[in-house]
This record gives C-alpha cells, structure tokens and sequence, in this order.
C-alpha cells in the first residue's frame, strides 16, 4: 500500500525532509573538504610571505599577502555557509516533528531566507536552487523572483586595502616587515639569484592555487 501511495502521491513529507537533509549534510562536507584545501595552500603562501618580507621583496610579499588575506575572507564565507546550511538542518528537523502531527508541510519564512543567502555561494548555488524549487513546490517556501532576493555584499572578497595587507604582512614577519626592504651594497651572488628563482615559482605556484580554490 504504502509503494502504491508513494506512486500515485510522490514521497511523503517526512521522506521529501530526509532527502532534503541528507543533501545538506553532503554539501557541508564538501565545505569542509574545501576549507581544509584552503588552510594548506594558505599556510604555504603564508611562509613564502615571510621568505619575500625578510628578504625585502616587499612588494611580492604584499601580491602574495593580499591572496591570503582573499582566502581567509573565503574561508570566512564558507564557514557562514557550513553553519547556515546547519540551521536549515535543524529547521527541517522542526518540519519533521510538525509534519508527524499534521501530516503536511508548513511554509517557513527562515527557510527561504537562509536558502536565498546560500544560492550566491558558487560552490553549492545548484543544489540550493534544485533545493528551493523543490520546498516551493511543497509548501516550504514562497516563490520568489530572482531580481527581488536579498543579495548580500560580495565585495568582501575583492583585494584589501594596503593598510589591511600592512596589518597581515606585519603579523606574517613577526613585526619585521619594517627592517625589509634594507638595502644592501652587496652583488646578489648565484647561490642567492637561484634560490630568489625558487622563491618566485614557489610563490606563483600559492596563489594559482588559492586562485583556483576561490574561483572554484
């Protein structure tokens, strides 16, 4: 009986928030993986920063610098999204207890807000919209024109101010970033052009990674 109901009425409301649930739980280790991506290729551009500043590349230093400041913006982000993706978790878990009694869905106004934050995360933006159709359909959610979701500000990953880098570069070397940058009378030896060589691939290597993980 119950197969032949499930065929002629869909999946029940309590089966449709276990679906919904065990989506979430997937895109939160997906966050998870990413963030910890993040950490490892954020703390090798944060030891290249120190190698630049004491060597007195302060101005590669301060490229590198304004990479890492992008990536702890982002892993910023990613940790809110984790935590709201949390909190739609829980509202779900609410639906489930109200849905046993009443046997049907009820609309939630935070449930609509939390998934319209969550649509501008480029990493699970999809899922959150297949997400959103499917809670519209079911009475979780009021349809909603995407010109009238309430955007937030992403400028929060654009590149920060010089005195922000100033701040996270003085951090990165100690409180030495003022002695970089001394100038020396002494001809750079091979030794020294070699390994400022290696310096300059590792460095470029940092941030096409953090790149390719806050584009991703």
């Amino acid at each position: 009986m119950q197969t032949i109901n499930r065929f002629l009425y869909g999946p029940t409301p309590e089966e449709r928030i276990r679906a919904w649930q065990s989506k979430l739980r997937t895109e939160q280790r997906h966050l998870d993986r990413e963030m910890r991506q993040l950490d490892v290729a954020t703390n090798k551009a944060r030891q290249t920063v120190k190698q630049l500043a004491t060597k007195g590349d302060v101005k590669s230093a301060r490229i590198l610098a304004k990479e890492v400041v992008r990536s702890e913006k982002q892993k910023d982000r990613l940790s809110v999204s984790k935590a709201r993706l949390g909190s739609i978790n829980s509202q779900l878990q609410q639906q489930m207890a109200m849905a046993k009694v009443t046997g049907s869905i009820q609309k939630s106004t935070e449930i609509m807000r939390l998934s319209n934050s969550l649509i501008k995360l480029p990493q699970i933006s999809q899922t959150m919209r297949e997400m959103s159709m499917e809670m519209t359909k079911a009475g979780i959610m009021e349809e909603m024109l995407e010109d009238t979701l309430d955007m937030e500000d992403d400028e929060e990953l654009e590149e920060e101010a010089d005195e922000e880098v100033d701040k996270v570069l003085f951090q990165l070397t100690d409180g030495k970033l003022g002695q970089a940058g001394a100038v020396s009378n002494e001809l750079p030896s091979l030794e020294d052009k070699l390994q400022e060589e290696e310096t300059e691939r590792n460095m470029e290597m940092y941030r096409q990674q953090l790149n390719g993980i806050l584009s991703g």
